[in-house]
């Protein structure tokens, strides 16, 4: 592949991925842009921790839905319905 990064960049990657193992993908990709001048994006960085097996579990529980949720106090459950975004730059 033509845009492959260099063996010796990923390795720096994993090197501050060992470093800083509380920061998600995202903030590694963005630490390491910063601090190297070389650019690599949040799913780069995401696939190569993956290919180290250093991706950790989420660290929250996923709700699934039910018929019926049982609330135990006043303001327990509020309900959000979004019907028109507003993107900038887009419509």
């Amino acid at each position: 592949m033509c845009n492959r990064i260099p063996s010796g960049i990923q390795g720096q990657i994993v090197e501050l991925t060992l470093e800083q193992s509380e920061l998600s993908p995202r903030e590694l990709a963005v630490r390491f842009t910063d601090e190297q001048r070389y650019f690599v994006s949040e799913a780069t960085v995401y696939r190569l921790l993956k290919a180290h097996d250093l991706i950790t579990s989420p660290a929250y529980v996923v709700i699934k839905a039910a018929d019926r949720f049982q609330t135990t106090r006043p303001n327990e459950m509020w309900q959000t319905d979004f019907d028109y975004f507003k993107i900038i730059g887009w419509g």
